[in-house]
């Protein structure tokens, strides 16, 4: 697990990174002696999401180089920080809200998320309400009982669902830079599957391994989630974003 704040992908302090900057598909790179750090903020009070998407910002093979530079604060170092309303009808609007409105709030880049599962035979239900399925304070163990009682008489070939991700990374002033999106299929299990995870995971089984994710290992989770997969498709872009010189102070 990455230490919020403190962990750089190098094992060189702040004040020795060396970072090689180049475009990708091209051949002329920059190298900066002594770069300063790129703080960004991740907008969530999730302590598990937390640790999840700073491991999968910066912990991924190919991204060392550049990620070197980033320094990933969490939400709660910034007393100031504010509680977005969350009340945008997709997810996609969801993390724009939260990523835009704290970064005009810190002055930081602040790196959102919204995620959450939509079940077929419910419509899409419980979708950008998934953390409140069950209603106000969020709760994991209560939002799966419920879900496993709206799926009771639902036989197996109908309990197909995915997990959806939404992406957003904004800049100080408040405008967004990056947004992305993905998606990981699977199905709705009849009852909770391993400890792993967080939220829906020890139901949602995932087609390649046919076990939930509550049962897989990180490694693999970390391979096939809808968040892995989103920040797959983030990095490079964040990369260009740093090698541009855009995210300087």
């Amino acid at each position: 697990m990455l230490p919020i704040s403190t962990k750089m992908v190098s094992s060189e302090g702040v004040g020795r990174c060396v970072g090689i900057l180049a475009f990708p598909g091209s051949s002329k790179m920059t190298q900066q002696t002594n770069p300063q750090p790129i703080v960004i903020v991740l907008g969530t009070r999730n302590r598990k999401k937390r640790d999840e998407m700073a491991e999968l910002v910066t912990g991924q093979p190919g991204f060392q180089t550049l990620s070197a530079r980033v320094l990933i604060h969490a939400l709660d170092e910034y007393p100031e920080s504010i509680d977005v309303v969350e009340d945008a009808p997709t997810f996609a609007g969801n993390a724009r809200k939260k990523a835009c409105e704290q970064a005009a709030r810190l002055g930081r880049f602040v790196l959102a998320d919204d995620s959450g599962l939509e079940v077929d035979a419910l419509g899409g239900a419980p979708g950008v309400l998934s953390a409140r399925y069950a209603g106000e304070p969020c709760d994991d163990a209560a939002n799966n009982r419920k879900l496993l009682d709206a799926l009771a008489n639902v036989p197996d070939a109908d309990r197909g669902a995915g997990f959806r991700c939404c992406l957003c990374l904004a800049d100080p002033t408040g405008q967004p830079r990056i947004e992305v999106e993905a998606a990981c299929r699977g199905r709705i299990a009849h009852a909770i599957h391993g400890a792993g995870g967080f939220g829906y995971d020890p139901l949602f089984i995932i087609r390649e391994y046919h076990r939930t994710f509550g049962e897989l290992s990180t490694l693999v989770k970390h391979h096939l989630s809808h968040r892995a997969r989103a920040f797959g498709l983030l990095r490079p872009k964040l990369q260009m974003l740093i090698a541009s010189g855009s995210m300087d102070a």
